[in-house]
């Protein structure tokens, strides 16, 4: 399963503040950088798609800095020298972090302590690190090797190799998420790519659990937002490719809906099989619901002796409303809801606004999508008569 989904960096819940002195409630982050003295080092945060810069210091003669900040949870943080020498940081509060590099690795080669949180973020890293090295070896092995005779029969074992080394890297990030659901640093985890448009973790299990666990702890981050809302996008994703199938594989039965009626009775979508119904999603306080209720009632009058039956699902969350818009525009087919939206419905059916609807054969296939107006009046004469 190719899944794509928006980049994040994350998201700094707290204010960062350089001092002179430590004050009670901040974390504190010092370094030495050695070959770095009188250079200039900067902290950055992470924000979700964005940097912001926050402080600078000069690093002393013997090599050390300081920075004093707070925070409310854990957040990220860049610590750089420059723009491509820098150290991902996840410091929570009252930390005191302790960061020890050379300015002519720094970055990929550096001790962290005080930190669990960065610890964990540079074990990914580091083992990230040392698999893109890997590749880039074998890469550079085709491209050395591209014009020779056997070159077929060796691309072909190199192409195995890199699938095992990537084997090996899914496995170790899933495994770090599933490991350390509850901390930011699977955020990271998640979205690491092997390029631009390979991602190592395509297992929407493991996804949605870190953002269901996370979720669970750090409501309010900025990170965890994001995560639980692209994880919701590849939830409906996912389901509008196993849509897109059903639909290519005519005769599968179309995903089942239960849900009551303004009575309370509950209707299975499935309990209509052998006639031709229009799965019809709508909204008593959306306009254009409304007035496509005009056409449905008149299609309704003249097919449902044919075979014709329409299942309507409300959206609304409103039962008073709901009701009266059933009485008002005359609908007297089957109408459910479980007026909170009834989400486990639009997901399945991959809805995105309202009004919208499937038209869905005797047997369960999909027979065709959103039909409004003439189409809708055609396309019933055509299957019913």
């Amino acid at each position: 399963m190719n899944l794509t989904r928006l980049i994040i960096t994350g998201m700094l819940t707290g204010m960062i503040a350089v001092g002179c002195s430590k004050k009670e409630g901040r974390f504190s982050l010092t370094g030495k950088i050695t070959h770095a003295e009188g250079q200039t080092i900067y902290l950055e945060e992470l924000q979700v798609a964005s940097t912001k810069p926050l402080d600078s210091v000069k690093i002393n003669k013997k090599g050390e800095f300081i920075f004093y900040g707070e925070t409310n949870s854990p957040a990220f943080y860049l610590l750089k020298l420059n723009p491509t020498k820098f150290i991902t940081l996840l410091i929570d509060s009252l930390e005191e972090v302790r960061i020890e590099a050379d300015a002519a690795n720094f970055g990929r080669n550096y001790t962290v302590e005080g930190s669990e949180g960065s610890a964990q973020v540079k074990i990914l890293n580091d083992h990230f690190l040392h698999t893109k090295k890997k590749l880039d070896s074998l890469q550079s092995l085709r491209n050395m090797y591209s014009g020779n005779p056997d070159y077929e029969q060796q691309n072909r074992q190199w192409g195995m190799m890199v699938d095992s080394i990537k084997d090996d890297q899914v496995e170790f990030s899933t495994r770090f998420v599933m490991e350390h659901p509850f901390s930011l640093a699977s955020v990271l985890a998640v979205y690491q790519k092997f390029d631009d448009n390979e991602y190592i973790i395509n297992d929407l299990h493991t996804i949605r659990v870190a953002a269901s666990a996370l979720n669970s702890v750090y409501p309010n981050s900025g990170h965890v937002k994001a995560l639980y809302q692209n994880t919701l996008d590849l939830m409906k994703q996912e389901q509008s490719i196993k849509l897109r199938q059903m639909v290519l594989e005519q005769g599968e039965n179309s995903p089942d809906i239960v849900l009551p009626t303004p009575e309370g009775n509950e209707v299975a979508l499935s309990s209509l099989r052998g006639k031709v119904v229009l799965l019809h999603f709508w909204s008593a306080l959306d306009k254009n619901s409304r007035i496509q209720n005009e056409a449905l009632v008149e299609a309704y009058r003249k097919y449902k002796n044919k075979g014709f039956e329409i299942y309507q699902v409300s959206v609304d969350d409103n039962r008073i409303e709901w009701v009266d818009a059933i009485d008002q525009d005359n609908l007297s087919w089957i109408n459910v809801g479980d007026m909170e939206g009834s989400n486990s419905a639009l997901l399945l059916y991959n809805i995105q606004n309202v009004p919208s609807n499937y038209l869905i054969g005797p047997e369960g296939e999909i027979l065709a999508k959103n039909l409004a107006g003439q189409n809708l009046n055609k396309t019933l004469s055509q299957v019913l008569n």
